[in-house]
């Protein structure tokens, strides 16, 4: 039996030489719902950091791995398994190449997109969980992707990306009560002003 409540994950590589980098935004997502909702402070647990408590009403674990991206599904099994969780009841915040800087999409489902985060997961709980997709734009040429991921978010960037983390923060509780349209259009509506 499930003891209730939503795993939140965010996705990236630890360590400072990668905190700014656009694979990041995952980290930069959770780090924001975690501040927020005045979770208490992160503590190392299930090979990453870790907090919990209420986001809204509704129970929430906080987690980012603290492995590389492409080992990531491992942390991400071990919590689910020790709260008794589905995969339908995990959200994980990663980087999309193929959405438009800003925009933002709820998925249950589908394959990895080249994102080695999500095929760790896939490989460790199998495809059937939530992917919350946070657009960062593709630079153009396959060549140029890999650069372009691991490269810091610019300063005109910066300008979409704070906006976008405190939508996403601030709507954390549609999440939690697995409300995904809600937080879809909440989010769009609090960052419209954004688009050009």
């Amino acid at each position: 039996m499930a003891d209730g409540g939503k795993l939140l994950v965010g996705l990236g590589n630890p360590g400072s030489r990668y905190a700014r980098n656009r694979h990041n935004v995952g980290f930069m997502a959770a780090e924001a719902i975690a501040a927020r909702h005045n979770l208490p402070p992160w503590r190392k647990r299930f090979l990453g950091a870790f907090t919990d408590g209420r986001v809204g009403s509704e129970r929430a674990y906080v987690l980012m791995p603290g492995t590389y991206m492409n080992e990531s599904g491992n942390a991400i099994a071990q919590a689910m398994n020790y709260f008794r969780l589905t995969p339908a009841d995990v959200y994980v915040f990663h980087d999309e190449l193929d959405l438009a800087p800003g925009k933002i999409r709820v998925k249950l489902g589908g394959g990895a997109a080249g994102n080695n985060g999500i095929r760790s997961t896939i490989a460790h709980i199998g495809a059937d969980f939530y992917r919350v997709r946070i657009g960062i734009g593709h630079p153009g040429h396959k060549a140029a992707v890999q650069p372009w991921v691991l490269g810091d978010f610019s300063k005109v960037e910066q300008e979409w990306l704070v906006p976008l983390l405190d939508a996403i923060a601030d709507n954390a509780d549609c999440l939690a009560k697995g409300d995904n349209a809600n937080f879809m259009n909440r989010v769009a509506l609090a960052t419209a002003d954004q688009d050009d």
